[in-house]
């Protein structure tokens, strides 16, 4: 067996579809050529890139039904009606050995597409964490017994007793207004670390502003504000700077996307 004979039987080796006797030819002519044995460990490397480290996601029912509609036996095996029915078929590798542009165009796609899946898939996990710990720490406020710890005489006020509580300084400019007035503020926390928390109100609606260090937390990738409901309430979350925001409260989605503003306008 000689190298072109190895490259072409590499796929067959590591799935172990060779026969014994094809078998122990390449794996001689492995021991014996260094070319050859470091092609056979990078494409081990690579398969085991492509399937194990790659999230995979399994295909649905219909996109298996359509693939399987658009593929059929005689396009996938174009030479099929050629053999004898007494010969087995080549391995995997010849028969695709006519169009690897194709095959080599199909798994760049896969490359592209399996990553902007994942990490999509990431920002919606990192999205829902931060939401829940949003509307918990809200609830916090909402049960605690003594939910301000400085009632409001204007922001003036509020900001500076936060001073020597924190290891930051917040930073909030929207001292409130006839629609959202401003009620007080109280130390909280948002998931590990310490957060300032200003209580504004809509009607009778409380309106809990969180102010937390930024870093080391799940944000999504695009790093963009971003709204979203659960369990009745309604969270904006955004960055700015080395800060992080969350606004949470049952108020009409409307109403506290317009105080979002306002707060992202002053800053």
């Amino acid at each position: 067996m000689n190298c072109d004979d190895v490259r072409l039987n590499l796929r067959d080796h590591r799935q172990g579809r060779l026969e014994a006797a094809a078998e122990d030819e390449l794996r001689a002519h492995l021991s014996t050529c260094p070319h050859c044995a470091h092609v056979a460990a990078a494409e081990a490397e690579l398969t085991d890139a492509l399937e194990r480290r790659l999230p995979q996601y399994p295909a649905s029912f219909a996109l298996k039904r359509r693939l399987a509609a658009q593929w059929p036996l005689a396009a996938q095996w174009p030479l099929a009606a050629q053999w004898p029915l007494a010969s087995p078929r080549p391995a995997w590798w010849r028969a695709w050995r006519p169009a690897p542009i194709a095959a080599l165009a199909l798994a760049g796609l896969m490359l592209v597409v399996a990553p902007v899946v994942y990490y999509e898939r990431r920002d919606a996990g990192a999205a829902k964490s931060m939401v829940a710990e949003a509307v918990n720490d809200h609830l916090r406020v909402l049960s605690s017994q003594r939910p301000l710890e400085i009632e409001s005489g204007g922001l003036h006020q509020v900001k500076p007793w936060f001073e020597g509580r924190l290891d930051f300084a917040p930073v909030v400019t929207f001292e409130g207004d006839a629609d959202f007035p401003l009620k007080g503020g109280a130390v909280g926390y948002f998931f590990d670390r310490k957060a300032a928390v200003f209580v504004y109100t809509r009607r009778l609606h409380p309106i809990s502003l969180f102010v937390f260090r930024a870093d080391g937390l799940p944000w999504p990738a695009n790093d963009r504000a971003f709204t979203t409901d659960e369990r009745g309430f309604t969270t904006v979350l955004w960055r700015q700077g080395a800060l992080g925001y969350a606004l949470v409260s049952d108020i009409d989605r409307r109403e506290l996307t317009s105080l979002a503003a306002r707060l992202k306008t002053v800053l």
